[in-house]
């Protein structure tokens, strides 16, 4: 239940606080006091959506907090679940459960376990039929729970074979499309005979042939200038030298000197000559080894980033194929594993169907009796369950939808296509308090659920809201004397101006003042006719 709730710069609330209690809490009061608002806030501590013009004006940010008790929850502490829900001006969010940050996704997903909202566009679980199969299963009890269980035992380690199965390339299909893959790949690296620095040499020698005609010219060049000018020089450089080596040291030093570098000259020479022969320019040539690059460079897109990569690949590839050739014998096994938890799986789901519709049938009929009550007698519930001859689903082979028809003489509609907003608030109170013995949802709150309706059908929602609030905490916007009179805690919301700007203040009120807000609601005036009137409706539920 929720002990606490804090708003803050929300429409015309500035700082409220409220805490609430066990049982029906109704809230009443001043129209534009700030009522809905308190919804929103609950909707926004939800994950709901939220419009930066909800934010008071003059204010830059947003923040609504929540006490939650649940002393049997893991996620609590101390029994408390605190949650909180921070909105700036920019649009960004801070959610925070027991202090832990999360997005808003993680704090809707985590709400929907302990609020459901229900007003004129908050009926979401009434819509989705995922819901309506939880609710069905709900109502039909012990006798569907064991029965899902072991289903959804065998589902799991069905899902889990399929997986391992596909993994395993288990479907002929699928394996063999992976092996004709894997197969062609392997050929297509092992016919490239592919050598390891094979690439950098080709490009090397690409490099050459493309520039052959200006290595020549070069090389022709250098060699003319040593060969012709540079070796002669230098050697008749030694004769001169030899002539008066004898005479000093230095001489003979500056000529031993010279010599290594004439030796060294001629071997450069040499390996320019040497050079110069290695150049030519072959056409054929060439083409074969642009074609053997242009061969490299598509294995590399397809396989990896250099040689060693596509060699490593291939190396993969053959594992692969043996893996998948050699898997046979365990994915036959697997199958037939599979094949004997589909046919266990088939005979559960068929009981859990057939229960469906049995217990479907009942809690249409159940429901229609209650909204009879709520005075909406031409409204039909009808419960469909259609079962999926070739489908597994978590829960079983069925789909389960919860159908209406509102008036006599028409067609049966789906609930999303046919109710309105008001309408959608009676139907998720009667599904509410035929399913109250079963329903796990700690908190359900109420809004504008007495639009349109008055008199009997207003006193048989108050019945229902008083029902559903032995199991639940229910929490309720009303503007009936019957619904304020049979709540456990009425609270009144008000309105004033505190320096020129409005702000919302709210009152938990005592035994006196909720006669007297009975009082109000039921004619707009307290006077003695209308309190006794009040004191009337208030004595049967203290009765």
């Amino acid at each position: 239940m929720i002990t606490t709730l804090h708003i803050k710069n929300i429409g015309i609330i500035d700082d409220l606080t409220i805490d609430l209690n066990e049982g029906l809490n109704v809230l009443t009061g001043e129209t534009g006091a700030g009522k809905t608002l308190i919804i929103d806030s609950l909707e926004i501590i939800s994950g709901g959506r939220f419009s930066k013009e909800m934010i008071r004006k003059g204010e830059s940010n947003s923040f609504v907090e929540i006490c939650m008790y649940e002393p049997e929850n893991e996620n609590a502490i101390d029994g408390n679940i605190i949650v909180s829900r921070e909105i700036n001006s920019n649009g960004k969010n801070m959610c925070k459960i027991n202090g832990r940050m999360v997005t808003v996704n993680e704090l809707k997903t985590f709400m929907t376990k302990y609020i459901e909202i229900h007003g004129q566009n908050d009926n979401q679980s009434l819509l989705d039929n995922k819901f309506h199969l939880k609710y069905l299963d709900g109502y039909i009890g012990e006798e569907i729970a064991e029965i899902k269980k072991q289903y959804i035992e065998k589902y799991i380690k069905y899902i889990e074979i399929k997986k391992e199965l596909k993994a395993n390339y288990g479907d002929e299909k699928e394996r063999e499309r992976k092996l004709d893959l894997l197969k062609y790949q392997l050929k297509e690296i092992e016919e490239a005979n592919l050598k390891e620095n094979e690439e950098e040499q080709l490009e090397e020698k690409r490099k050459k042939m493309m520039n052959s005609e200006k290595i020549s010219k070069n090389l022709n060049e250098a060699d003319r200038e040593i060969g012709e000018n540079s070796i002669d020089s230098i050697n008749n450089a030694i004769r001169a030298l030899e002539k008066i080596e004898n005479i000093d040291e230095t001489y003979e030093k500056i000529s031993s000197n010279l010599k290594n570098i004439y030796y060294e000259l001629q071997e450069i020479s040499r390996d320019i000559t040497g050079h110069k022969e290695d150049i030519y320019f072959d056409e054929t040539e060439r083409n074969e080894i642009e074609e053997r690059l242009d061969l490299i460079y598509s294995l590399k897109r397809k396989y990896g980033n250099n040689i060693k990569e596509i060699v490593t690949y291939k190396n993969e590839i053959q594992e692969e194929i043996e893996h998948i050739e050699n898997s046979d014998e365990y994915n036959n096994k697997l199958k037939k594993e599979i094949k004997q938890i589909k046919v266990q799986m088939t005979t559960l789901a068929n009981t859990m169907n057939k229960q469906r519709n049995e217990y479907g049938k009942k809690l249409s009929n159940n429901i229609n009796k209650v909204l009879e009550q709520l005075e909406m007698k031409n409204a039909k519930i009808n419960i469909h369950v259609e079962y999926k001859e070739n489908e597994f689903y978590e829960n079983g082979k069925d789909e389960v939808e919860f159908f209406i028809k509102t008036n006599l003489g028409e067609d049966e509609k789906q609930l999303s296509k046919i109710a309105s907003g008001g309408e959608m608030s009676r139907i998720m109170l009667a599904i509410k308090k035929v399913l109250a013995d079963t329903d796990k949802m700690p908190v359900l709150i109420f809004d504008e659920i007495d639009t349109g309706i008055s008199g009997k059908a207003a006193n048989a929602v108050a019945e229902k809201l008083n029902g559903i609030s032995k199991n639940h905490q229910v929490i309720c916007i009303s503007h009936l004397p019957s619904i304020a009179a049979i709540a456990d805690y009425n609270y009144f919301i008000s309105k004033k101006i505190v320096n020129d700007r409005t702000k919302t203040n709210i009152k938990l009120l005592n035994e006196k003042e909720i006669i007297e807000e009975i009082a109000r609601i039921s004619s707009g005036e307290i006077n003695d006719t209308t309190i006794q009137y009040a004191t009337q409706l208030r004595n049967k539920k203290v009765s």
